[in-house]
């Protein structure tokens, strides 16, 4: 799978150890940035990895910054991206399954990082299951 990366500062080291797990899954990573710890704007990096998804250039997203919170407003600003929030397994799987959420956002500094490790998992282990959901993402659109 193609992942696009992104982050605050707040979130450089968790960006880090998600695209090093992902990458030794197989997954295909490209790290939008980023790379460094001095303060930069979470929109750019935002939207940049929604970007990326939205236009095809990556299956799924992964942003980081502190609460997740600002990263999941702006991908969910991108033409046709749905991003969430996730600070448990079950909610990353069922963004996916019912939602067909392809940016998952994670808070650096609310979720751990072998917790933050296994919600990346999930999200990119889910499918959407259609059937009834379709309707309802269709709505969201």
């Amino acid at each position: 799978m193609r992942i696009a990366i992104g982050c605050d500062h707040g979130g450089v080291e968790l960006k880090q150890a998600i695209g090093e797990h992902l990458a030794a899954a197989g997954h295909d990573i490209n790290d939008l940035g980023t790379h460094a710890s001095d303060s930069v704007d979470y929109p750019d990096y935002g939207k940049a990895v929604a970007g990326a998804v939205a236009a095809g250039e990556a299956d799924r997203g992964v942003l980081v910054c502190g609460t997740g919170q600002g990263m999941a407003m702006t991908a969910n600003k991108v033409d046709g991206v749905r991003a969430g929030v996730c600070g448990d397994v079950f909610s990353a799987r069922m963004i996916c399954n019912h939602n067909n959420a392809q940016v998952l956002c994670l808070g650096a500094r609310v979720t751990g990082p072998s917790l933050a490790l296994e919600i990346v998992d999930a999200f990119v282990g889910a499918d959407f299951e259609g059937g009834r959901h379709s309707r309802r993402v269709e709505k969201i659109g």
